[in-house]
């Protein structure tokens, strides 16, 4: 497992990083979910790598919470409100040089599924458990970080 060690967050992390912006309507994040079958979208803003938030399944599923002061709204009206609405803002994110192994404690301990990474303040790619489980795997046989 010592290879592992020698891993950074830049080493395994997903580059081409699929983004939503914050007046999309949530109708534009479900199929998103739908089509990647992912957990999180990072949220940034328009036509630019500037994180704003990140929003997950469950903050999806926060917009069809009932309340009992109200009526339930249809669920195509709950689908056109905004992502912006429900994502998280200022979101946790590791930078690319942090050691792979302190990314896998804080993902442990803070039990997050996925961090956006970023660098000098711009959205550069994402990690997420599987890449984590992955370098791992290659540690496990003696493999080292790639070349970069």
């Amino acid at each position: 497992m010592y290879p592992f060690l020698a891993y950074k967050v830049h080493h395994v992390m997903v580059r081409d990083v699929v983004t939503i912006t914050p007046d999309r309507p949530l109708s534009a994040l479900d199929a998103l979910f739908a089509e990647y079958d992912f957990n999180s979208v990072p949220v940034v803003e328009e036509g630019t790598t500037t994180l704003r938030g990140v929003i997950t399944k469950l903050d999806l599923l926060a917009a069809f919470q009932l309340d009992p002061t109200h009526i339930v709204p249809p669920y195509e009206e709950i689908m056109t409100r905004t992502v912006g609405e429900y994502m998280s803002a200022d979101p946790l994110w590791v930078p690319p040089e942090l050691p792979l192994s302190r990314a896998l404690q804080r993902m442990v301990e803070m039990r997050n599924k996925a961090f956006p990474v970023l660098a000098d303040g711009r959205l550069t790619g994402i990690v997420a458990r599987e890449d984590l489980l992955a370098a791992l795997h290659r540690a496990a046989r003696g493999e080292g970080p790639p070349e970069s």
